[in-house]
């Protein structure tokens, strides 16, 4: 008899689009690979465990009401076996992607249907058309997190106005020894034909030294010529590397094959010989990686257990995976992830895979449960662990971003600063955020050396970015040595006194010179820093290899307190207020005030910049140090000010995360009514309350976060290191302090290590004792 859960049940087949999540249950790492596998719900396709404690299956039926699901078990019976070539060109390339595997010959899976609502009774497939249709659909369907995976790995390569409007000169066949070397050296390979008049350049030389020579580019800016193929590359199917330097991107040539003929190469001649640029940024950045074992050559000892799970690598998530150790090894972020929302998924009536909640439970669950840290022995006998992998949270917490939803290698500091942003605004409604371990004040003093009159300013921050003095030994071909320094050297350049030349004194009336210093008005129950280790090399910023030497015992930061106005000390007058200020992306501001630059500065920079990002405002900082009047008040400017007043879904929007009408609506007038950077604002803002007050040239402070009593004392509790040639290539790491012991966590890996690289760390966190 047919269950009657199964003839009322609506289902509907899984559409292209839909989430199926039939690998991994969405609120644990319990997986179809486990001895239970995975319940799919067919009316939502939910992935939920079975698991006796934690039966994430049954709380969905629970909370949800659907009845029925199909139980995914994989088995593993063989390896996968690689097509053989059948004589089929292969697709012309447009996007650069991922390849399914066939895993047909390489699992066997096993399938039932239960019904929940019936005790979870098991029903047979065939009982209903329509059910063995939708199981059969679930099966075939690409996965959630295939999905994720596949969209974030694709990257669209399209024509450009440079290859559909090329203009050639007039035909000829370029001999053998014109396509032997670069026309301006020796270099054999790496070579880019010109497909305008047929120049042969070298490639772009790289920081290491390797690569080319520039020639092909040097040959673009005298000639105008942009688009140029990479030899080597060059497929019997027409494919190959075109660059467009003008657009200064990878593009598709459509005629590739007539644009060829027109310098006597045929395309049906040509063999492959040559790694396309995908091809060598994955090698490169495959070639990075940390050591596994010791100086005299022995095993790292691996560890196991609560505490010890690694993270697999999702294809360039090293950077993700390293910061999310480090920042799950502090107290605040355990006690809110990990104890406070242990039963927070017997509730929550949100899709499990879009809730931020469920999947940083799930993230602390995974790490620090130690029920997926568990040794596994390979076939040479050497001890393992799977780890976890966070693609379900890699996928939600870079949802919508620029840079962090793709697959491409991203900057450690800069997720962990997106991160922190994010969890303050996630949290902003239930006031436990645990970023507020890391926020504290620093106090900037300003002196007028004519009048000796002076001027304090507070602001709020959770990092800072210091630079590291770099004192150079020796110089050769393998590249440039320099003297190690000591930690205080790079706090003491932090808070060092620098001179402002032109500086517009408001008690004076006229430009001065003046001094200016930042030091810490409080201090974080965990400090992080990021060491500068860099030097602008023809304005492009070039790695340097300078250790950091730590003290023993405690690290002392009292000296770099700062303590306010001292007696005797003369306040300098108020500027006269400006109307209004133009708004700013909060997010560029935090990155600036880490490298230790005023908020004022901060801003002048990117209003300088267009607003075009921290990066760029970055340079502008560094060429205009010495403009008299970077410390200047902002003017308001025009475009400030909106014409038309905020919309009710605007303010509606801002009131479901928590805050007031007004202070929506003063958030929306101060950001000309752009919700997001309306959200930036009340965020900087947390003490306005919306209400618009006149204060005649009276500045505000903001209230204070962090602690000015002392002692302040740190120890270093991990570090997240960093190999390659720029922190956007290469591999991260996180080395984590644990029972006395230095633990290396290299993506899925994670080892006792006797002599952790501390000097050569990219990014520290810092505890308070």
């Amino acid at each position: 008899m047919v269950c009657s859960h199964i003839e009322n049940a609506s289902l509907n087949l899984p559409s292209a689009y839909a989430q199926v999540h039939k690998e991994e249950c969405t609120q644990c790492f319990d997986n179809q690979d486990g001895p239970d596998g995975i319940d799919v719900c067919l009316s939502c396709f939910n992935g939920g465990c079975l698991d006796s404690t934690r039966h994430h299956a049954l709380t969905h039926h629970q909370l949800t009401g659907h009845p029925l699901t199909v139980n995914i078990r994989r088995l593993v019976v063989s390896q996968p076996k690689r097509a053989s070539a059948d004589g089929t060109p292969p697709q012309k390339i447009s996007k650069i992607a991922i390849v399914m595997e066939n895993e047909e010959s390489q699992y066997e899976y096993i399938t039932k249907v239960r019904c929940y609502a019936c005790n979870g009774a098991e029903e047979a497939k065939e009982s209903s058309p329509k059910l063995n249709a939708i199981v059969d659909a679930v099966l075939s369907s690409l996965s959630s997190a295939k999905q994720s995976e596949v969209k974030a790995w694709e990257e669209v390569v399209t024509p450009c106005e440079h290859t559909l409007c090329l203009v050639q000169d007039a035909p000829k066949k370029l001999q053998q020894q014109d396509l032997a070397h670069c026309s301006d050296c020796e270099l054999n390979e790496n070579l880019w034909l010109c497909l305008a008049c047929g120049n042969l350049g070298c490639g772009r030389k790289q920081y290491d030294g390797s690569g080319g020579n520039n020639h092909a580019i040097d040959h673009f800016q005298k000639t105008g010529h942009g688009v140029n193929v990479k030899l080597g590359t060059i497929t019997a199917e027409g494919t190959a590397d075109i660059y467009c330097y003008s657009c200064d991107d990878a593009r598709v040539d459509n005629d590739l094959s007539s644009h060829l003929a027109n310098w006597g190469i045929n395309v049906a001649h040509q063999t492959k010989t040559e790694k396309s640029m995908t091809e060598l940024q994955l090698e490169q950045n495959m070639k990075f990686d940390f050591s596994m074992t010791t100086e005299d050559g022995k095993q790292l000892e691996p560890k196991f257990g609560p505490g010890y799970t690694g993270l697999k690598n999702l294809g360039n998530s090293c950077y993700m995976s390293s910061v999310l150790q480090s920042v799950f090894n502090i107290q605040s972020f355990q006690d809110r992830y990990y104890t406070q929302l242990n039963e927070h998924a017997m509730t929550c009536t949100t899709d499990p895979a879009t809730c931020w909640f469920c999947q940083l439970h799930k993230l602390a669950d995974g790490i620090l449960s130690g029920r997926y840290s568990q040794p596994c022995v390979n076939e040479d006998g050497v001890q393992y662990q799977d780890g976890i992998a966070p693609g379900m949270f890699k996928a939600l917490v870079g949802k919508g971003h620029e840079e962090f939803s793709t697959m491409r290698q991203q900057d450690a500091f800069e997720f962990f600063q997106y991160l922190c942003k994010t969890i303050q605004q996630k949290e902003h409604v239930t006031k436990n955020d645990p970023t507020k371990s890391f926020d504290f004040m620093t106090e900037q003093r300003l002196q007028c050396i004519k009048c000796k009159k002076v001027r304090y300013q507070k602001d709020q921050t959770s990092c800072i970015s210091v630079s590291v003095p770099a004192r150079q030994i020796q110089s050769s071909e393998e590249g440039n040595t320099f003297e190690p320094v000591d930690f205080t050297e790079c706090l003491d350049t932090f808070v060092k006194e620098e001179i402002v030349d032109g500086y517009n004194c408001s008690n004076c009336k006229e430009k001065t010179t003046a001094s200016r210093c930042v030091k810490f008005s409080t201090f974080p129950d965990i400090l992080v820093m990021n060491p500068r280790r860099f030097a602008f090399i023809d304005w492009v910023p070039q790695k340097l290899n300078i250790a950091i030497h730590f003290p023993n015992g405690p690290i002392q930061l009292d000296k770099y307190m700062s303590h306010g106005q001292q007696p005797g000390e003369e306040l300098l007058p108020e500027d006269a207020p400006a109307s209004s200020e133009p708004s700013f992306n909060q997010n560029d501001i935090d990155q600036l005030k880490a490298m230790g630059f005023s908020e004022n500065r901060c801003k002048r920079a990117l209003m300088n910049t267009g607003h075009n990002g921290a990066d760029i405002a970055m340079s502008w900082m560094f060429e205009h140090m010495e403009d008299a009047d970077i410390d200047d008040p902002l003017s308001a400017t025009s475009d400030n000010v909106a014409s038309n007043g905020p919309s009710e879904d605007q303010i509606s929007t801002l009131q479901d995360m928590g805050f007031s009408a007004a202070q929506a609506k003063k958030a929306l007038r101060e950001t000309n009514n752009d919700t997001e950077r309306a959200l930036d604002w009340l965020f900087s803002h947390p003490d306005d309350n919306g209400e618009e007050t006149v204060q005649a040239n009276a500045s505000v402070e903001p209230a204070a976060v962090g602690s000015a009593t002392g002692p302040f004392n740190y120890h270093l509790d991990s570090f997240v290191s960093h190999k390659g040639t720029s922190v956007h290539c290469g591999h991260y790491v996180s080395h984590v302090r644990k029972n006395d012991e230095w633990i290396l966590f290299n993506d899925n890996k994670v080892a006792v290590t006797p002599n952790p690289p501390i000097g050569e760390a990219y990014l520290y966190f810092l505890q308070r004792q």
